[in-house]
């Protein structure tokens, strides 16, 4: 076998394992990443058995705000020297997929990562769909059964609406990203048991994934209401940045390094 075919038969492996562990009756919990030393400080941890990056802290590092801002090539080299640096699989937040969703992916696989979050902004179903499938087609054209996790921001931009139709709303879409190919479906937002409950009722056992925020129901709660996968976004480089400032603030006030 050729080297690319050494290489691509790896990501495929990579890449099967990260979707068994979606699929897996343990809840698979991703604590999120924006670098090569924090990539390798989480992979080295018990119980880690993916990585995921966050494109806030991403771009936060490069110092550019979340939303595309950073330069699509920038942020593909970011997840390919992560990729590089662990031996786990590793999947990529690559925001709406910067213009071309299918193109996007297709990068993403060539620097190693074996699976994404796309989301849809609330953008048009069909046009949503369509970036479900062209990221799907492009796994299959690589020949990496590529891990889709497909986000909704219903409940994130939709506050001001009744809560019975964003669920609505979540549902229609999970399904027809499940549809489309997608693996899982991404429901950021502030979740309560409840809520978790209806999504996977009406999504599917084992094909939801949440953020967790304060106040997420626990993950061996989640667990027990079927969801598949647990996030934490930019909130692990937060509660990093709080703990590095709260060092710097000691060490600046003339304290000595905590021991």
């Amino acid at each position: 076998m050729t080297l690319a075919g050494n290489l691509a038969g790896g990501l495929a492996d990579k890449a099967a394992e990260l979707r068994r562990l979606h699929t897996d009756p343990e809840l698979l919990v991703l604590v999120n990443v924006w670098d090569v030393a924090s990539a390798k400080v989480v992979a080295g941890l018990p119980g880690c058995r993916a990585v995921a990056t966050a494109s806030y802290s991403i771009a936060a590092s490069y110092g550019y705000p979340d939303g595309e801002v950073m330069p699509a090539s920038l942020m593909i080299e970011a997840v390919g020297r992560i990729a590089a640096a662990v031996a786990l699989p590793v999947s990529a937040d690559l925001e709406a997929g910067y213009g071309d969703v299918g193109e996007t992916v297709r990068k993403a696989i060539g620097v190693g990562v074996v699976g994404a979050n796309i989301e849809d902004q609330m953008r048009p179903l069909d046009e949503a769909v369509a970036g479900v499938r062209a990221a799907v087609r492009a796994g299959e054209a690589e020949g990496v059964p590529f891990v889709l996790n497909a986000r909704t921001d219903a409940y994130l931009l939709g506050d001001d609406r009744d809560p019975a139709d964003l669920l609505a709303e979540a549902i229609e879409r999970g399904r027809a990203f499940l549809d489309a190919g997608a693996d899982c479906v991404f429901v950021p937002g502030r979740l309560d048991a409840a809520t978790v409950r209806q999504l996977v009722e009406g999504i599917g056992e084992r094909k939801v994934s949440v953020l967790g925020l304060p106040g997420t129901p626990e993950p061996r709660e989640l667990a027990e209401l079927g969801v598949a996968r647990v996030s934490f976004g930019p909130w692990s480089q937060r509660v990093a940045m709080t703990s590095l400032a709260d060092v710097g603030a000691d060490l600046l006030a003339g304290a000595g390094l905590p021991s």
